[in-house]
């Protein structure tokens, strides 16, 4: 039975990272738009990563970051607000590829060497650049596949790492258009004249 004079305990919305997919208008100054309302709502992204679409002229961002599902729906709605933005996705809650893209500068001597190809190789990675005491490698997979190989060759010495943010697309032969659905809207006739 309930107390009255209890407080009544209210859960905390669960958080979770939420994926966006976002296109807009390829013009100058849209990028900075849109982050300038991430800005100003004092969301922070985990990751950002944009780029050309089949489309000319439009843009693709995959924006990905931590929020609950009402906030989700608010950035979702604020970036709607935006005039170059074309039509957002949460690609969240449905069946998606996600990749990230890392090159990573390891030492390696003539020593070293064999010892850092061969987990290379089990982490799918390639070699695309080779010094005398170094190489240049480049992965791409999922976050914690990239996080499992730095974490193998921290030992050896990480000379330079970039790492790109997450891209997204959803799976299956359906396409995401840039077009988005319209409501078309029943105005009631006046029959008062």
């Amino acid at each position: 039975m309930l107390n009255p004079n209890e407080p009544i305990q209210r859960k905390a919305p669960q958080r979770q990272r939420h994926t966006f997919a976002v296109y807009a208008e390829d013009k100058p100054g849209v990028l900075s738009r849109i982050t300038s309302l991430f800005r100003r709502r004092a969301y922070n992204i985990d990751s950002m990563t944009a780029g050309h679409t089949d489309v000319p002229g439009v843009s693709r961002l995959t924006v990905i970051l931590e929020s609950d599902d009402a906030e989700a729906r608010l950035i979702e709605a604020n970036l709607y607000k935006l005039v170059n933005v074309l039509k957002v996705e949460d690609l969240t809650h449905v069946p998606t590829m996600k990749r990230d893209l890392a090159l990573i500068k390891v030492r390696a001597d003539a020593e070293a060497r064999p010892q850092v190809m061969q987990m290379i190789e089990v982490f799918r990675a390639r070699i695309i650049d080779v010094a005398p005491e170094s190489l240049v490698l480049e992965i791409t997979g999922t976050g914690d596949k990239i996080d499992g190989l730095l974490e193998i060759l921290s030992p050896f010495g990480i000379i330079e790492m970039v790492r790109t943010g997450g891209v997204a697309m959803t799976r299956g032969s359906e396409a995401t258009t840039i077009h988005p659905h319209f409501v078309h809207a029943i105005v009631p006739q006046d029959t008062t004249s």
